[in-house]
């Protein structure tokens, strides 16, 4: 945004030229450079003929003395007079005498001088004075006073620019984007948002023709409210909205309405739709909505959330209340819809509700394309394959993979990006920064090799796991000794066979411990975390379990405030006999896998060993190709899953680790919602 042209600051200016014409005449002022003596010295100076001239001020009760040329060049003048004042004014006065009675003055003056001849004698000149100073020191200064006050006031009004709210603390803090300061940002910047952009798109078509609506008696949403994880693109997508409109835009968070003081949230709300309803039609954006409209009554003890209910209460009765203006479009992005008052998400408040997913992968190769302009890459970067590799990143996520390459690529001294520095920079996202010099002991290390060699080989020669593309034993991120990355399918839906596959590959680490070792060890924490919680969604959420049934104990609609178990002890019981079933049952079978492809086990960890990174080609080159004719979401994208896949692609095809083995869990959210369906997903899949 253009910031706006600075205004000069008139008030200071003021206060500076007074504080200068106070100090300047102070400073400049005769009386200012003389020296005060007493009436002792007074005589002496005429008795000694180095008096030129007296003049006696009356109203102020001094008498100003003034020397002659000759007593001037004398040395005890000169250096006392120079002394006082580098620049002394030769023309005088030069000394400066209390009187206490003027008639008193004149009559010593004359009996010191009765004894001198005529010619000599000097006389005295009267003036009537005021004092300049005294009347500034005096006024001046309260002026000076009184308008610093004023100024000040002005400030704390919110006049002075930012800083000055203590009076005007009612006000809405709104950036409003309008004609002059336009935001830059539009539809094109937004890629993978296809079906939100037509919503918004349609927002924006009536506020510019509305006639081509309201023709055919329909009204225009009120309000839509864009729901989604973070890093999706809610808030680019409101930039786009503002970048597009014709109309003015206002923009704010929902804290801003959040302050110590009773009353002023409320206050803001009624300020900014007021002020919206002045420049109506516009549009209000409000990011992170529910700072201010969670639900009211929950999560804190009776009367502690008054201001924020206040709050809330004005939003609610200024969106659709009694003095409704249509002319004023509501704007909000939130990714906790779960928390959000239901009076806020009625319709006439918020008529749409445009939910914006992770995109596709579709929908990431467009993301790509938009953050692969400004970059200078090579022609074997490919965003389809990009796109392959990431599969449940969102857009933040996306950006952040191409600003790593770039400095990747730069660190390297490349003039242009090359794939490698992709694959590099989608490593470090998801496993952590490489630690080449990490000590790690022999024995650790063959640990780390066997452990990941049993997840390969169990995905490798399970139907349903995703296929392996990378395993690596070289130390990242804070504790990560190693990590196998997969190609997953993306599905929507699971079937018991899929999720079992899934925990028997996860379960892959530590059933090779045990098969080679015949010892277990602390590396695989995070497949147990994963498979644990994954084998009580199928038995709780899910319903996939013979003994319970067709159950489910998931409430979508309180997902965070359930603190009870909706069943009783006997089925918790129950409920846990299961799960250790289901797991048991899982580990067997991984166990009876890797012992009978314990020579494929042994080779690919010897072969970790010496080379501490194995790509897909590699596995296939020592084990064969797999048993199954699975494609992956890049074949399928790209060659209609017609073949397994190509050598090449199987050595860029790097994407989210499944089956993180050694005490990291680098797995995107994406992707753990898939291995480990958690409550959240009971909300989307049937």
């Amino acid at each position: 945004m253009p910031k706006p042209p600075q205004r000069p600051n008139y008030p200071i200016w003021i206060i500076v030229t007074l504080l200068a014409l106070i100090l300047g005449v102070t400073y400049f002022n005769k009386s200012n450079s003389t020296i005060k003596i007493d009436q002792r010295r007074f005589d002496q100076m005429l008795s000694d003929g180095d008096v030129k001239e007296v003049v006696l001020i009356a109203q102020q009760n001094r008498a100003e003395i003034t020397l002659t040329q000759e007593a001037l060049e004398k040395p005890r003048y000169r250096n006392e007079l120079e002394e006082r004042n580098p620049f002394p004014m030769m023309s005088g006065p030069h000394y400066l005498l209390k009187i206490l009675d003027t008639e008193i003055f004149v009559q010593d003056f004359r009996d010191a001088q009765a004894d001198l001849p005529e010619s000599e004698r000097i006389s005295y000149l009267v003036e009537e004075r005021s004092d300049v100073i005294g009347w500034l020191f005096q006024w001046g200064f309260l002026f000076l006073l009184l308008f610093g006050f004023w100024f000040l006031m002005r400030r704390m009004a919110g006049g002075g620019g930012p800083g000055g709210q203590i009076f005007n603390i009612g006000k809405s803090r709104a950036a409003l984007f309008d004609a002059e300061n336009k935001v830059n940002v539009t539809f094109d910047n937004v890629a993978g948002l296809d079906e939100a952009k037509e919503e918004v798109r349609e927002i924006v078509d009536f506020l510019k023709n509305p006639s081509k609506y309201t023709n055919l008696g329909g009204k225009i949403p009120k309000g839509a409210l864009l729901i989604g994880t973070p890093g999706t693109g809610k808030t680019l997508l409101a930039k786009a909205v503002a970048g597009e409109a014709g109309v003015p835009f206002f923009s704010l968070s929902g804290s801003d309405f959040v302050e110590m003081f009773v009353g002023v949230g409320a206050a803001r709300v009624r300020d900014l739709f007021k002020q919206a309803k002045e420049k109506a039609p516009c549009i209000i954006f409000i990011d992170e909505i529910d700072a201010v409209g969670r639900a009211r009554g929950k999560g804190a003890m009776p009367g502690s959330n008054d201001e924020r209910e206040n709050t809330l209460n004005s939003l609610l009765a200024e969106m659709d209340g009694f003095s409704t203006d249509s002319g004023v479009i509501i704007l909000a992005a939130t990714n906790r819809p779960d928390v959000l008052d239901s009076a806020l998400l009625r319709p006439g408040r918020f008529d749409r509700q445009i939910s914006i997913d992770k995109p596709d992968i579709v929908g990431r190769e467009a993301i790509f394309k938009v953050h692969l302009k400004p970059l200078k890459t090579s022609k074997e970067v490919d965003p389809k394959k990009l796109a392959a590799q990431t599969p449940g990143f969102a857009g933040a996520e996306i950006a952040n993979i191409c600003n790593e390459a770039a400095l990747i690529a730069a660190r390297k001294d490349k003039k242009v990006i090359e794939p490698k520095d992709f694959q590099d920079a989608i490593d470090r996202v998801i496993g952590g920064l490489e630690k080449k010099n990490k000590i790690i002991s022999p024995e650790e290390k063959e640990i780390v090799a066997f452990h990941e060699a049993g997840h390969a080989i169990a995905g490798w020669f399970l139907e349903h796991a995703d296929p392996l593309v990378k395993v690596s034993i070289v130390p990242r991120g804070v504790a990560a000794l190693g990590y196998a990355q997969y190609l997953p399918k993306e599905q929507f839906l699971y079937r018991t066979e899929q999720m079992l596959d899934q925990m028997c590959m996860a379960l892959g680490g530590r059933a090779a411990e045990e098969v080679v070792f015949d010892k277990i060890s602390t590396g695989a924490q995070n497949d147990l975390e994963r498979i644990t919680k994954m084998a009580y969604s199928m038995v709780t959420v899910y319903g996939m379990n013979e003994k319970l049934g067709n159950v489910s104990f998931y409430d979508s609609r309180q997902p965070d405030y359930n603190f009870t178990k909706p069943y009783s002890e006997a089925t918790a019981q129950t409920i846990d006999e299961e799960v250790r079933k289901l797991i048991d049952s899982a580990y067997e079978r991984t166990k009876k896998l890797l012992t009978d492809k314990r020579e494929q086990l042994d080779a690919l960890a010897k072969e970790l060993l010496d080379k501490e990174i194995l790509f897909q080609n590699d596995l296939e080159r020592m084990i064969g190709k797999r048993p199954f004719s699975r494609p992956t979401s890049y074949q399928e994208y790209t060659q209609g899953g017609e073949e397994e896949g190509k050598e090449d692609d199987d050595k860029q095809d790097t994407t989210v680790s499944n089956g993180q083995s050694d005490h990291a869990d680098a797995s995107s959210a994406e992707q753990a919602s898939q291995e480990e369906p958690t409550p959240a997903e009971a909300k989307e899949n049937p």
